[in-house]
């Protein structure tokens, strides 16, 4: 199966998230989103998308930029 974007960023936003020792719990507070979606998000079997302003609301609580989250 082809890689896309949206696999890219939910796996760098797992990386990112435990190398800073953020739970998921942490990342729902720190957002704004609710536990559920940030668990979508970062799930290889939902395949979730998600929009740009939660992809920023996320880079921010971890102080990653996008370009960074987005990288491989």
């Amino acid at each position: 199966m082809r890689q896309t974007i949206y696999d890219t960023i939910r796996k760098n936003i797992r990386k990112y998230r435990k190398e800073k020792g953020i739970t998921s719990a942490q990342l729902t507070e720190m957002t704004g989103l609710s536990h559920d979606f940030i668990r979508q998000i970062q799930s290889d079997k939902t395949r979730y998308n998600f929009s740009v302003e939660t992809f920023y609301k996320i880079s921010v609580a971890l102080d990653v930029s996008m370009d960074t989250l987005a990288g491989k």
